[in-house]
């Protein structure tokens, strides 16, 4: 959870996480470079929702990559997906479902009613919007916001592999980008309250339902892994007429422990019905009244 620090140090720290990311940026692009090499060269394959066997390249199915892609670097977004033209129609809008239908057009989304993941999609933004309204955001800062959330949905989406962690760097990366004035490579379009607020409120709606929103716009990937031993002779299948003797000698087998089962069955039934038998009669005897042999119970007198 982010808390609140002085602006001095936390000024100072956006510009170190800042510089260190671009530093550590550069590097990683060729281990996974070299790591989409090797897992092209294994021969181990995925099968995706469709059921059908994919590749390891990613290039014929990025669902199929069983490294997760690298991230974009993190750039200024100002007026990216939403210009100051689109602002303004959704700043005229006069209710909610005015400016989701404005929305909608905007971001080319189709119906709700027939798609799941437009649905979830409309509402993401809308109500991004909707905490920009009560925030008091400009026009600049609304288009950035939602530009930050579209970076952030896609971030995730690009793999079903876990990635929250490498998501919630690259968002704060970008966050700082708008709070830090460096130009070319970042602004202070927000101030250190608002990207407070801002990254709370991204914390508290996208990451923490983060796996749900993966588990929606991201394919099931079903690992297909087969195994080869060096020395070993590789398993003959059966033909035909082993099959119908496996089955016969199947059939076998079952009758043979349900027979089993019955005769076990009836042994303990008469186990139980024995005990039943001692355990009544011990009870009856129980019941009797006490009856002293004859010449005790008298008093001996002198």
């Amino acid at each position: 959870m982010i808390r609140r620090k002085s602006s001095q140090f936390q000024g100072l720290k956006m510009q170190a996480e800042l510089e260190q990311h671009y530093e550590l940026r550069r590097e990683p692009k060729k281990y996974l470079r070299s790591l989409d090499e090797s897992a092209t060269r294994m021969g181990t394959g995925v099968h995706t929702e469709s059921g059908t066997l994919a590749s390891v390249n990613a290039d014929e199915d990025p669902a199929a990559n069983l490294f997760r892609p690298p991230l974009p670097q993190p750039r200024i977004c100002i007026w990216k997906y939403l210009d100051i033209h689109s602002m303004h129609r959704l700043e005229k809008t006069a209710n909610v479902e005015e400016m989701r239908e404005v929305l909608a057009e905007l971001l080319g989304l189709g119906s709700p009613a027939q798609s799941l993941r437009d649905a979830i999609t409309l509402d993401l933004f809308s109500h991004a919007l909707i905490f920009c309204r009560q925030q008091g955001f400009s026009l600049e800062q609304t288009s950035t916001a939602c530009a930050l959330l579209q970076d952030l949905h896609k971030a995730c989406t690009a793999t079903p592999l876990g990635n929250v962690e490498e998501c919630y760097r690259y968002f704060t990366s970008v966050l700082f980008c708008h709070g830090i004035r460096r130009p070319p490579f970042s602004i202070n379009l927000f101030k250190e309250e608002q990207l407070l607020t801002l990254a709370d409120y991204v914390v508290n709606t996208y990451f923490r339902h983060f796996k749900l929103y993966k588990y929606v716009f991201t394919p099931q990937v079903r690992l297909d892994l087969s195994l080869t031993y060096v020395g070993l002779q590789a398993p003959k299948l059966w033909s035909k007429d082993e099959t119908g003797q496996v089955s016969v000698l199947r059939a076998y087998i079952k009758t043979q422990m349900n027979k089993e089962l019955e005769q076990l069955q009836q042994l303990v039934e008469e186990r139980l019905k024995a005990s039943e038998e001692r355990l009544g009669s011990k009870l009856t005897a129980l019941k009797r009244p006490l009856q002293l042999p004859p010449g005790k119970g008298k008093n001996k007198t002198k």
